[in-house]
């Protein structure tokens, strides 16, 4: 569901009886559905298997808003973000320059702007690596499409599709397991 109007992050962040999930994209305020059982423990998966390696100058959050501008605050599933933005327990949002990976777990409701705007827009503010992660329809398991964010166009480059195991070296090196989500 979308909300039409030109809405601000003042607002996001302040008006009553919003839902607890919403994305800010271009003054718009877009609410998600209810996560689906895949959406909700391949988040998990790579949450806890990005906090398993994670060096101490970072950390991973879920489901927090990224501050591009006035009128732009999408919320990635799982973020990887520096560790010296995190101000305390209060804090709802992140500057899109502390965010060094953004992930987008695809939902049937998000999907257009999983696959489109949201990835646009995090490239324009800078931010280093996006993923996007589907479900294989034969295997039932997630893949991960790895992208890097390139100076020159100011664009994502697409670096590798992982099916069954992720292991790559940037911004860390990282190795989650795909196939675990069978046995979560």
């Amino acid at each position: 569901m979308t909300a039409e109007g030109d809405f601000t992050l003042d607002d996001l962040f302040t008006l009553p009886n919003l839902p607890c999930r919403a994305d800010l994209i271009d003054g718009r305020l877009h609410f998600h559905d209810p996560q689906s059982s895949f959406h909700s423990v391949t988040v998990d998966l790579l949450v806890s298997g990005l906090r398993r390696s994670a060096p101490t100058a970072f950390d991973v959050s879920r489901n927090m808003t990224v501050v591009i501008d006035r009128r732009n605050g999408p919320e990635p599933d799982v973020s990887l973000i520096r560790a010296e933005a995190i101000t305390g327990w209060d804090q709802m949002s992140y500057r899109a320059e502390d965010v060094v990976l953004a992930i987008e777990v695809v939902a049937k409701d998000t999907e257009a702007r999983d696959r489109g705007i949201k990835p646009r827009k995090y490239a324009a503010a800078g931010i280093h690596h996006f993923w996007l992660v589907s479900m294989d329809r034969e295997s039932q398991r997630p893949v991960v499409e790895v992208y890097e964010h390139d100076a020159v166009t100011g664009t994502y480059a697409l670096t590798g599709i992982h099916h069954d195991h992720l292991k790559i070296s940037v911004p860390y090196d990282i190795d989650i397991d795909l196939t675990a989500i069978d046995n979560l």
